[in-house]
């Protein structure tokens, strides 16, 4: 019997939570230290140190802006070799607004693209064995819209839009906003889908704020939404 499942005679099997483990570091494999923190330093991510020990150790974490998780790099940090980092996922719920802001700071950003059968001739053109297809996701799906870029030693990131979970990815209780710009962008969202509703209803719906409330909720923790 595992551990984490417990049986009696009379019920059904009760799953006990196991002990929180939280991601809240990646390690980035680069060649020259100093130019990787510029780098990441002009994408606007939050320095939380840059640490020594004597010449043979270095070590510098950044945070991207509402990140749970940091990265750290440095000198004698990892064996990998430096630019193999791949299918780094930065998770953004307007691909557009993030990549112009990484435009204008500078950074080279791909197209947006979305997972399909024609090649858009990138150097990395499959995602998840399909074809890289230039534009959005044709239907707007949550998850199926993406943007990449690389830092000077070619380590990979890709923008990926997610605007409603899957269901089960977040608890309702659990359900966060981050930063004032991801609100902004959920409560935009409620905004023109209650915009709907009033024309279903056909009449003006004085209880908006609950409703927005309760879109913006199931949306994230990937419930029906209110129509």
């Amino acid at each position: 019997m595992s551990n984490t499942e417990v049986r009696s005679e009379t019920s059904q099997p009760t799953v006990v939570r196991g002990v929180d483990m939280k991601l809240e570091v990646v390690v980035i494999p680069v060649a020259d230290v100093d130019r990787a923190k510029s780098f990441y330093a002009s994408l606007g991510w939050r320095l939380d140190g840059d640490y020594t020990a004597g010449n043979d150790w270095r070590v510098i974490q950044f945070t991207p802006p509402g990140s749970g998780c940091s990265i750290i790099f440095g000198k004698n940090v990892t064996s990998a070799a430096a630019g193999s980092a791949r299918g780094l996922y930065l998770i953004v719920s307007d691909i557009t607004a993030a990549r112009e802001e990484l435009v204008a700071r500078g950074v080279r950003v791909s197209e947006v693209f979305h997972a399909g059968q024609e090649q858009t001739g990138n150097d990395e053109p499959y995602l998840f064995g399909s074809r890289r297809v230039r534009g959005r996701d044709p239907e707007r799906r949550t998850y199926r819209t993406y943007a990449s870029f690389s830092d000077p030693d070619g380590n990979g990131w890709l923008l990926q839009e997610v605007t409603n979970r899957l269901p089960g990815r977040i608890d309702k209780g659990g359900a966060t906003f981050v930063s004032s710009g991801e609100l902004e962008a959920a409560l935009r969202r409620a905004s023109e889908a209650h915009g709907e509703h009033e024309k279903l209803t056909g009449q003006h719906d004085e209880g908006w704020p609950s409703w927005y409330a309760e879109y913006m909720v199931r949306e994230q923790t990937g419930e029906p939404l209110p129509t």
